[in-house]
């Protein structure tokens, strides 16, 4: 059973960019539009449970407060979410964790100021697992979050809370960030379009620059190409960092026809599900088509790579388990840290040893991967190995071996964006035989978001999606 939010409201199935101008030209009010989203999320949320705390009668106090034409941002008065590891003033930050504190933060954290900057309005939190350290949002201290295409599936992770309540037309847009795929394999696994910008194209967590190597991005996740340029494109007047080339406004095809490297191979073992490759492929024929350069390739990715990034991923759990006072406050709680998140740090510490020499590893690795971009304009590839999983198939409560070789063969293709700091994004071109969305993957060198805008457009153009057309769920 596809689960929708959609209903004969002020939202329609309008995109972020079509509310904010119906705000602005009068067609409805800022209020209207939160109050349908409030509603939309009210009817759906008993079954997806994608949020996790609410703001509604703020939003609608904010949303009130603007003008009847709106304050001039490009999404005023559009209704959205935030992920809950990002601080909303008056909301807590629990990082899909029990062991964090359930107080409220006293005020919103960077990220947010440039979110709220643009004019959206958050109405709630958005659901994670813990830590986002993994890539299904199953989290243990309450209900798994399901995918609006078939309940029984996974959304994806971390920024699955996110990607379900927009697929489903709770909103059109939310916040979702990414240290591993965690904007790009939710928005596969729920059919939207899932940008992961350049390292330091916006504002994130103040750990991120004291990280070995930075592999945290914030974004969002959204329903149109056009919302997604749009938000960058509004994001980019409130922090535009010098050393990137600025984005600008994208609203449709570039004219350049681009070389595009394609790999289809599983870059460590075995292949990867034949619908994946069929509909990769299906994706490089068209841009053959429409006058693109497709040539074969081999991504610099093996399992010696694969291993450093495991245990880099591993240090982080690490340090959420024995600097959480640090990081989180004294009321943060160790002892009620889930098992996924506890067997990861006693990886890392069994084997910190050979961290000097991974970091090393993946410092040379973002080289050799921005290498690529000399000889091509982009690379198309697999988001995920498989289409979505079923719920269960990497719950955290999994013996510590298998959850590590199974999340390892479905999600290898995102990493290697976060290592190097390169943009990708993930597109919903495909449909597996069970009707559950295929994401397809283009990456860009350093600081080529507009490329990948352009290029997402040709693409929604040539090979058009859609969404959950349920009726609403009871």
């Amino acid at each position: 059973m596809q689960v929708s939010a959609h209903t004969n409201d002020v939202l329609g199935e309008l995109d972020a960019v079509s509310i904010g101008r119906g705000i602005s030209a009068g067609d409805f009010t800022a209020q209207e539009a939160v109050s349908a989203a409030i509603a939309r999320l009210q009817s759906v949320d008993p079954v997806l449970h994608g949020m996790v705390c609410e703001r509604f009668e703020l939003a609608l106090a904010e949303a009130a407060g603007l003008p009847a034409s709106g304050s001039g941002a490009p999404f005023a008065g559009v209704p959205s979410l935030i992920k809950d590891n990002t601080d909303v003033a008056g909301l807590p930050t629990r990082q899909g964790s029990a062991g964090t504190s359930p107080e409220p933060m006293a005020e919103d954290g960077d990220f947010t100021r440039t979110f709220r900057a643009t004019g959206l309005i958050p109405i709630g939190k958005s659901s994670l697992p813990e830590f986002g350290l993994t890539a299904t949002t199953e989290p243990l201290s309450r209900p798994a979050t399901r995918n609006p295409w078939n309940p029984a599936y996974s959304t994806g992770g971390s920024s699955g809370g996110s990607a379900a309540l927009v697929a489903a037309g709770v909103v059109p847009i939310a916040h979702a960030n990414d240290g591993g795929g965690s904007i790009r394999i939710p928005a596969a696994c729920c059919g939207l379009v899932g940008l992961k910008p350049s390292r330091g194209r916006l504002p994130t967590m103040a750990v991120a620059d004291q990280m070995p190597i930075n592999i945290l991005a914030e974004g969002v996740v959204t329903r149109s190409v056009a919302d997604t340029a749009a938000f960058y494109a509004a994001a980019e007047r409130h922090h535009a960092p010098a050393s990137l080339m600025p984005v600008g406004s994208v609203t449709g095809p570039g004219e350049q026809r681009l070389r595009i490297g394609l790999c289809v191979g599983h870059p460590l073992a075995g292949a990867c599900d034949p619908e994946v490759v069929a509909q990769v492929e299906q994706v490089a024929r068209q841009c053959e088509a429409l006058g693109h350069v497709v040539q074969p390739i081999a991504l610099p990715v093996d399992r010696q790579m694969a291993d450093d990034f495991f245990l880099y991923w591993a240090r982080l759990a690490a340090a959420m388990n024995y600097l959480g006072k640090v990081a989180f406050g004294r009321d943060f709680d160790r002892r009620q840290l889930e098992p996924l998140t506890t067997h990861l740090s006693k990886h890392y510490l069994w084997r910190c040893w050979r961290s000097p020499m991974a970091i090393r590893r993946l410092r040379q690795f973002a080289v050799n991967y921005q290498a690529l971009f000399a000889e091509l304009d982009l690379v198309l590839t697999p988001v995920l190995a498989t289409p979505p999983v079923e719920l269960g198939y990497l719950d955290p409560a999994l013996d510590f071996a298998t959850a590590l070789e199974r999340l390892s063969r479905y999600a290898a293709f995102t990493p290697p964006q976060n290592v190097a700091g390169t943009p990708a994004i993930s597109l919903p071109l495909g449909r597996s035989s069970a009707g559950l969305p295929i994401g397809v993957q283009f990456a860009a060198g350093m600081g080529q978001e507009r490329r990948l805008l352009e290029i997402a457009f040709e693409m929604e153009q040539a090979m058009p999606w859609t969404f959950p057309a349920a009726q609403p769920a009871a």
